[in-house]
């Protein structure tokens, strides 16, 4: 399993390697922010690599979410969500 940090986001579905994965909250921190627990569909290999895709929306109280347009970004073609968030201010 892989934890990460959100805080005030709404996820509604997790995959990784295309495959549909288990995933819950854990209990919300005041700063912190709220830990988002996912269990793999399966076990990976040591150096395997994972890909996981999280359907989410953020809202307006989403602290250090940013997003370019894809105007601003390189490829001009998809926009480009980044985080600027740190343990300690999150």
């Amino acid at each position: 399993s892989q934890v990460l940090d959100t805080k005030d986001v709404q996820v509604f579905k997790v995959t990784v390697n295309g495959q549909d994965a288990q995933f819950a909250f854990g209990e919300k921190h005041s700063f912190k922010g709220t830990p988002l627990e996912i269990t793999f569909p399966q076990e990976l290999r040591r150096g395997q690599e994972a890909v996981v895709e999280i359907s989410f929306e953020s809202s307006p109280k989403s602290s250090a979410l940013q997003w370019f347009t894809p105007e601003q970004t390189s490829g001009k073609k998809h926009p480009f969500l980044f985080s600027q968030c740190q343990v300690e201010i999150c």
